[in-house]
């Protein structure tokens, strides 16, 4: 503690700061002639905060000091020699706050330190103390925790604010914590002190900003709530500054009508009668405590609020004196007369009264004295008092009202300390003590103040406590914003009328308001606490427990409260300032009545406040002047320089003053002169009766520019405000606007004022942002300015703005309007004369053009003020880099902007010169002229001798009038040519003697011809700067011929010819469509996708109406000169669906057409090939209604030629159509194995000779007639064949199958065909091999720039495929490897032609075998089918690849240099790799083909299957040995041991499964592959298994021999399991690798062949 008393600040001599310099002096002892006392600190001050007799100060690096009476310390520390609060050392300290007599201080981390006095708990239940300390002698941490929460979270504190008896804390997250004793916490709670920090429910989901204390109430400055309805249309004529709402008479009676959810303005229900007995806080005077070398001072303040719900105490009424020479009010009532919400009358009997037919007074004169003695002096300006201590309440009201006006049958009554009764002061040195008086409020109050207001508005007087209209208002807002605190629960629980009750919402909403970091202007003010001075601001001198908005401020734009002892300050970003509450000394700033309510303060005209403070009884507004340096204004108590010479002499401070002095004060704010001498002030500060401020130098002129910029930017906000409530609020709401307007001119008219409306608010809260900027002195970081960090914002909203007055001014509104405004203002044409700060016109009338366009001018001041502050940095720093690009912008908008101002007049002077009504269809908002040849400078080339020719460039379009007349704008026609579709280009001066131009349009061109030279440059680089600028470019000076031939626009053909009517948006290159664009016609066809040359050309989509059908034609692929041509897929209006290509718009070449579905009477597929959009070649028609499927040749849509039908019905017919019909040979098989084969004249009809074949072998030979489904009529032999006859090769030839059908290598070649269409060669092989590899790469690069949904998958495939392989060196066994993964990739996506190719096989192949070609006869044909797809593909592989060999070729080793080619000599002889089609290219399509042909082996071998699986399963239930044993393996292969989790277990006779494991598990991989090759791998990985396992029962080396591989390997299969193995045996015998056959992997294979016939016919098995 001694270490704390000799830590002040004056130890070292201090270095005086450039920023932060304190000035301090008491309000009450100052004169003109005297000045403030400056406090040398060797650190800036940021923050000073002053309490009743003591003050804070916060240095720069965190440091806090305190002076004045330190009563928790017992010391008087003198402000000019501060001391340092050692214990907050260390701790970055961002704020500090002052109480009555307590001190608070914010951590940067959002901790709270508190100390000083606690008797009230205004410190809060801190770390180092307890409940019981009435002091805290230090700094002591105070913890804000959320409780709520789980777990508990700690709250960061980001502002603090201090009272008397409470502390106020704001939360990072815009929430109100609240600690101490007394109604002005505004917690639901009666039991006090509140120790530890509690949330404000009331604000709770509310977005609070900033707060406010006063000695016992408290004020919020709150974000507004979003409008649910809001308006645009509506939004400039909302209310006005000012004005009050008028209400009839039966709003008025309805404004006091009570329901059952009325609660009383104190915020909580009324129960039973209530007395201050019931909970006394502190029941005897405060101790003094002395201080060094002075009197003692003693303070003793009310207790605050308590109450206590007890429904069974007794009734204990109270009189109250309502003034000193009052006497008291004696009434004898049974009841109070209240008002339900129907009107009528409800009486509500209380116990112990006696009853009295008249509730009201019976005296009126006796009724008007008692509110005359209510309500609130009216001051006059430096009139004099003795108030005694101007702490005090008003003389006139010695307590703080409640009234109910709740229907209950209970009422509430609270107690308060009459404060001029409990503190008396007096002057002897042995302490003050005092006594605490309580009352509690009567009913008589309660029917005073109802009938009083009820009498004044029946009669229409202003009598009460506010008059007439200000108490409609006020009566309206409390009904509509009371607390309404239920009885049980929290405002969460059950939300008032005044809060949703969704907070989350409202933050939300809120932060979205203020994404854009200004602060917002849409706020409201909230107060609660005590009222007996009208301090709430609610009309009423009641109090209020929990928060309650004052209405009247809604909507008035605050930005700023503060708080003096009894009185409160509001300002707006208008720079307004409004007061209420105690006025005795005229703190107030005005005399206005009532002071209930806020009123504006009287400021001298011109004078801008943006900063207050409020004191103990005066107030502190610190404002712009007519300079740039602010100045200071002071209204409240003053002191005589007399009575302060005699002070001084006495050597009394102003604090112990006699109250009996007479003393002068101030009403109106009037200038503190010194003011002018304290450099730039920045923050003001009082409490107590003292006065403070924070100044800076100006030092290079940095301060000096911002304030200059923050003084200028407020007041323009003030104009911007003027104007908008003196003009366009009054113009809009006029009921003669739109006939005065027009039409145009009223919707333009409307424009422009929501445009001003968005400029005024930016520039509002850009002000209001600048004076937070002014008062953080932390934060001064310069690039942090708004006008730098949203300088788009900035820009968009004043070119906005400049847009909607330009285009107002070229339809001639402004001339209609300034009619309209004398007619409309009338007597406010003198006020709006006053703010056109530009030239007025001739007659004294404002210039309303002037004065719309005056705003722009403020983009030159923003330029020349950044400018200013960069000349206060090196040219190297971020600051002067980020200064002047910004200054750069703004001075270019503002140079740009000057330049639409003046095209807006020369386009309005040209239409006032050309005025007519062939002119006006031209006259659009937007349109600005540019030239024009009336005087005959430019004409047409070979125009006639008599012909006029009239052209006019705007900034949009040009315009040619023919037979026209310039001077007296008459023409017969006109046409328009958009700009955006012009292209000029000047012709080259020849022979001729022409200075001519070519104009190129969409639909025609033309040559202008120009008089001279100059006129050709001059129109020559006025059209090429005009599609500049609408080509978006902005071009100042673009050279002549420098347009882009290239562009994108929208233009609408009118001639004749395929795009009639039609409207194009996209690319257009030299006046010809050309690139991406959309085309449209107004009979409903539209075409979205590539042009060239005017035509369609590339991949697009199209839609075609079907007028017959009523459904569009829609197609999507591609185009070549305006017609289909290539790939595409078309969608007929009939249902039918073609995918496949086309050339000049008819289907040619390889498709699919689907046509009706399933659900239909008639649905089919059809995929083959297609001439002249015909069916002609091989196809698959599957006709789904009848179970049919051909597979064959086909003639102009009929089937015709060699061909293979199955049906459903498993029925297989190979021969010959002609005409549609089966005609002439062929052979006819069902499914039990019967055959035919004959002579067929109709479908399924036999008509001629044949030979039927039975199942058993029988067959009848001879003369054959009839349809096979209905029977058939034989002339013939049947023959029953013997035993040993010999076998029939002639006739079983008849029946062999594939010998009818189409072979497989000259099906699907229309496939094949687009392949190397694709590649770019007109046949197979025909083409360049580099022109193939640029399609690939052109395609590919296509696909991913028209495709951005793209996955990242497919999007590395093509960033890999883009590179061209190469693809003309001879292949190795180096790079083969590289064209296989090439390959791959390439088939992964249908984008590449190859694998487009592979993609079409597998569709081919499966609309061929799938479904009812599921038939096990179709086999035969579907291997050859792979086998030729294998063939053509390794034809095209090899045309890209041209070095691969030949099918089965051989690829040797690359060439290695002599040095390798000796080693590798030495150790081993080159290797080489036999390439073939099957073993590249089979697995690159035989998985996606696997499932339709396994299908087909499974079918085939469906009866073997059966064998094999019935023996498979009987086997299988033998135990190991037992199978072992019965296979011949022998004895010294029979494991005896298996692994089994690590440990080796015994083979027994009974184990099952365990032998062998390794070997079975891996086999059975078989089923999971696809490729011959990976199942033959599988079988030698088992054989390697087998062996592993053989190994270690031998010894030494060991050789396979069959006669022990086979039972063994036997065993294997049998343990395996594996279902279709015959399939699987047969798929691998059909397609393996010939090179592999004879070879180690063909016998491995032969061997489980071997094992599979084994198993299959061995029946003693």
């Amino acid at each position: 503690m001694e270490n704390t008393e000799e830590s002040s600040a004056d130890k070292q001599p201090p270095t005086p700061p450039e920023r932060g310099l304190f000035h301090f002096w008491h309000s009450a002892g100052l004169s003109e002639q005297l000045g403030p006392d400056r406090v040398l600190l060797s650190r800036p001050v940021l923050q000073a905060a002053l309490g009743e007799h003591h003050g804070l100060l916060l240095t720069q690096g965190g440091q806090v000091y305190s002076f004045g009476e330190l009563l928790w310390r017992n010391l008087s520390i003198p402000a000019s020699a501060p001391l340092l609060e050692v214990s907050l050392l260390g701790k970055m300290v961002i704020r500090v706050a002052a109480g009555g007599f307590h001190c608070g201080a914010l951590i940067e981390h959002g901790s709270v330190y508190m100390w000083g006095e606690n008797t009230a708990g205004q410190c809060g239940l801190t770390e180092r103390g307890t409940v019981t300390d009435i002091t805290v002698s230090e700094p002591s941490a105070v913890s804000v925790v959320d409780s709520e929460v789980v777990p508990p979270a700690v709250v960061r504190v980001v502002d603090l604010a201090c009272g008397r008896e409470h502390s106020l804390a704001l939360s990072s997250q815009n929430e109100l914590w609240a600690w101490g004793s007394g109604c002005q916490l505004g917690l639901v709670t009666n039991t006090f002190p509140v120790w530890r920090p509690q949330k404000v429910e009331h604000l709770a989901g509310r977005h609070v900003i900033q707060v406010a204390c006063g000695a016992y109430h408290s004020l919020a400055l709150v974000r507004s709530l979003p409008s649910q309805n809001y308006n645009t249309q509506n939004h400039p004529e909302k209310r006005e500054r000012g004005q009050s709402p008028h209400c009839s008479v039966t709003e008025r009676d309805e404004l006091f009508t009570v329901d059952d959810a009325h609660y009383c303005p104190l915020g909580v229900e009324l129960t039973e009668v209530m007395t201050d007995e019931s909970c006394p806080r502190r029941r005897g005077p405060r101790q003094s405590l002395p201080s060094v070398g002075k009197s003692a001072v003693s303070s003793q303040r009310a207790s605050s609020c308590p109450f206590v719900e007890d429904g069974k105490s007794s009734a204990k009424w109270m009189n109250k004196s309502l003034s000193s020479n009052a006497e008291p009010v004696e009434s004898d009532v049974d009841a109070v007369t209240l008002t339900q919400t129907d009107g009528s009358p409800k009486s509500h009997p209380l116990p112990g009264w006696r009853a009295n037919k008249n509730p009201s007074f019976t005296d009126e004169l006796e009724l008007q004295n008692i509110l005359h003695k209510l309500s609130v002096h009216s001051l006059e300006t430096q009139s004099t008092s003795a108030p005694g201590d101007t702490d005090s309440v008003s003389s006139h009201t010695s307590d703080d009202s409640c009234v109910s006006s709740t229907p209950c049958m209970d009422l509430f009554t609270s107690s308060y300390k009459d404060e001029s009764s409990m503190k008396s002061q007096t002057n002897n040195s042995s302490g003050v003590s005092g006594q605490y008086s309580s009352s509690a409020v009567g009913l008589e109050e309660v029917q005073l103040c109802l009938e009083a207001e009820k009498t004044a508005m029946q009669g229409q007087k202003s009598s009460s406590l506010t008059n007439l209209s200000q108490k409609g208002k006020n009566a309206a807002n409390r009904r509509r914003s009371l607390p309404g605190t239920p009885t049980h629960g929290s405002p969460r629980r059950q939300p008032c009328a005044c809060r949703p009750s969704s907070a989350g919402r409202i933050q939300a909403a809120a932060l979205v308001e203020a994404g854009d970091g200004l602060p917002t202007l849409e706020t409201e003010v909230w107060s609660w606490g005590r009222g007996s001075e009208g301090q709430l601001g609610h009309g009423d001198q009641l109090a209020r427990l929990q928060p309650l908005c004052i209405k009247s401020l809604t909507g008035e734009e605050v930005i700023k409260v503060a708080a003096g002892s009894h009185h409160s300050l509001a300002i707006t970003a208008q720079c307004q300032v409004y007061s209420w509450g105690s006025n005795m000394c005229g703190q107030l700033g005005h005399v206005n009545s009532p002071i209930t309510v806020p009123q504006q303060a009287k400021l001298s005209d011109g004078l801008r406040v943006w900063d207050v403070s409020a004191g103990q009884s005066h107030s502190l507004l610190l404002a712009d002047g007519d300079c740039v340096q602010p100045i200071l204004l002071y209204c409240g108590q003053q002191e005589s320089v007399t009575a302060q010479r005699e002070r001084q002499q006495q050597n009394e401070r102003p604090f112990q003053r006699s109250p009996n002095r007479v003393e002068s004060y101030r009403v109106r704010p009037t200038l503190l002169p010194f003011c002018m001498e304290m450099d730039y002030i920045s923050t003001v500060c009082s409490g107590g009766q003292s006065c403070a401020l924070l100044a800076d130098q100006n030092v290079m002129g940095f301060i000096s520019a911002i304030h200059e910029l923050a003084s200028r930017e407020r007041h323009f906000y003030c104009w911007l405000s003027s104007v908008r409530k003196l003009l366009l609020t009054p113009l809009r709401s006029r009921e003669g606007l739109y006939p005065s307007l027009g039409e145009p001119c009223t919707h333009l008219f409307f424009s422009l004022c929501e445009r001003f409306v968005r400029l005024s608010a930016l520039i509002g809260r850009h002000s209001a942002s600048l004076s937070y900027f002014l008062h953080d002195a932390q934060g001064r970081d310069v690039t942090s300015l708004p006008l730098l960090t949203h300088t788009e914002h900035f820009l968009d909203i004043y070119k906005e703005y400049c847009s909607a007055v330009g285009d107002f001014e070229v339809m001639g509104g402004f001339q209609s309007l300034q009619k309209l405004s004398h007619e409309c203002l009338g007597l406010q044409q003198t006020t709006l004369t006053q703010l056109c700060v530009a030239d007025k016109s001739v007659n004294g009338d404002v210039d309303l053009v002037a004065l719309f366009y005056w705003p722009l001018q403020q983009l030159h001041q923003y330029s020349r003020v950044l400018l200013k502050l960069a000349s206060c940095y090196e040219v190297l720093t971020v600051e002067y880099q980020s200064l002047h690009q910004g200054s750069c912008q703004y001075e270019s908008l503002s140079l740009s902007m000057l330049k639409k101002k003046k095209e807006a007049e020369t386009t309005l002077l040209f239409w006032k010169t050309h005025s007519a009504k062939n002119t006006e269809v031209l006259r659009l908002p937007k349109r600005r002229v540019v030239c024009e040849s009336s005087n005959r400078s430019l004409t047409l080339q070979n125009a006639g001798r008599f012909s006029n020719h009239w052209f006019i460039l705007f900034n949009d379009a040009l315009v040619h009038t023919q037979g026209a007349i310039p001077t007296q704008s008459l023409f017969s026609t006109h046409r328009i040519y958009p700009l955006t579709c012009v292209w000029v280009k000047p012709v080259t001066e020849d022979s001729s003697g022409l200075y001519a131009i070519k104009i190129t349009c969409p639909e025609e061109s033309f040559t202008l011809v120009a008089s001279t030279p100059q006129e050709k440059n001059k129109w020559l680089r006025s059209l090429n700067q005009a599609i500049d600028q609408m080509l978006g470019g902005g071009s100042q000076g673009s050279s002549p011929g420098s347009t882009a031939m290239s562009r994108t626009a929208s233009y609408i053909f009118t001639g004749e010819g395929r795009f009639k009517d039609a409207h194009y948006t996209g690319s257009w290159l030299a006046g010809r469509v050309h690139g991406r664009g959309t085309m449209k016609w107004p009979d409903g066809r539209m075409y979205s996708g590539n042009f060239k040359n005017g035509l369609e050309d590339g991949y697009g989509e199209c839609v075609m109406s079907n007028k017959v059908l009523n459904k569009p034609d829609t197609y999507q692929g591609h185009w070549r000169d305006g017609k289909i041509h290539g790939f595409g897929k078309y969608m007929y209006s009939s249902g039918e669906v073609y995918e496949g290509c086309f050339c000049d718009g008819q289907r040619q070449g390889y498709g699919m057409l689907s046509s009706g579905k399933l659900a239909r009477t008639s649905s089919s597929v059809f995929i083959g090939q297609w001439v002249q959009d015909r069916k002609t070649g091989y196809g698959v028609y599957d006709d789904i209604t009848r179970g049919e499927k051909y597979m064959g040749l086909w003639l102009d849509d009929q089937r015709h030629g060699s061909a293979v039908v199955v049906t459903q019905c498993s029925m297989y017919y190979e021969g010959t159509f002609k005409e549609n019909k089966m005609s002439g040979s062929g052979l006819l098989m069902s499914d039990d194995d019967t055959a035919f084969y004959g002579e067929f004249s109709d479908d399924w009809t036999v008509s001629g000779k044949g030979v039927l074949s039975l199942p058993n072998g029988d067959y009848l030979d001879g003369l054959f007639s009839g349809e096979w489904s209905t029977g058939l009529k034989v002339v013939g032999t049947y023959t029953k064949p013997v035993v040993d006859e010999p076998e029939n090769k002639e006739r079983n030839s008849l029946f062999r199958l594939g010998q009818y059908g189409v072979p497989a290598d000259q099906r699907w070649g229309c496939v094949f065909d687009e392949c190397w269409r694709r590649l770019g060669c007109d046949a197979a092989g025909k083409g360049e091999r580099t022109t193939a590899w640029e399609n690939i790469a052109v395609t590919i690069t296509t696909a991913r720039r028209h495709s951005p949904d793209l996955s990242r998958s497919q999007t590395k495939v093509l960033e890999c495929l883009e590179f061209i392989p190469q693809h003309g060196k001879p292949v190795t066994t180096a790079n083969y490897d590289n064209i296989r993964r090439y390959l791959i990739k390439a088939c992964e996506t249908p984008i590449h032609p190859v694998g487009w190719l592979v993609e079409t096989l597998v569709t081919v192949y499966r609309m061929t075998y799938v479904g009812v070609g599921s038939n096990r006869r179709l086999l035969r044909h579907a291997v050859q089918e792979v086998q030729a797809y294998l063939t053509h593909f390794y034809s095209i592989v090899r045309f890209l690849f041209p070095g691969l060999p030949d099918d089965g070729g051989i690829i040797p080793d690359a060439p290695a240099s002599p040095a390798k080619s000796r080693h590798s000599s030495n150790t081993s002889e080159q290797s080489c790799i036999v390439v073939s089609c099957c073993s590249l290219l089979l697995p690159l399509l035989l998985p996606r083909l696997y499932p339709p042909l396994f299908t087909l082996y499974c079918l085939q071998e469906e009866q073997e299957e059966i064998q094999y699986w019935e023996r498979i399963l009987r086997l299988n239930k033998q135990p190991d040995q037992s199978l072992l044993s019965f296979l011949g393996v022998q004895k010294k292969f029979w494991p005896v041991w298996m692994p089994i989790l690590g440990e080796k277990k015994q083979i027994v006779s009974s184990s099952k499964d365990a032998c062998f494991i390794s070997a079975v598990e891996t086999l059975q991989q078989i089923s999971t592959t696809f490729t011959p090759s990976d199942k033959l791998l599988v079988i030698q990985k088992t054989f390697e298994e087998l062996t592993q396992e053989v190994k270690p029962m031998l010894d030494g080396d060991f050789l396979w021999c069959m006669d022990d591989l086979l039972p063994l390997f036997l065993y294997v299969v049998l343990r395996a399991r594996i279902r279709n193995l015959g399939a699987e045996v047969s798929l691998i015998e059909d397609l393996m690798d010939p090179n592999v056959q004879l070879g180690e992997m063909g016998l491995m294979f032969t061997t489980l062949k071997a094992c599979y016939i084994q198993i299959q016919r061995e029946s003693t098995m």
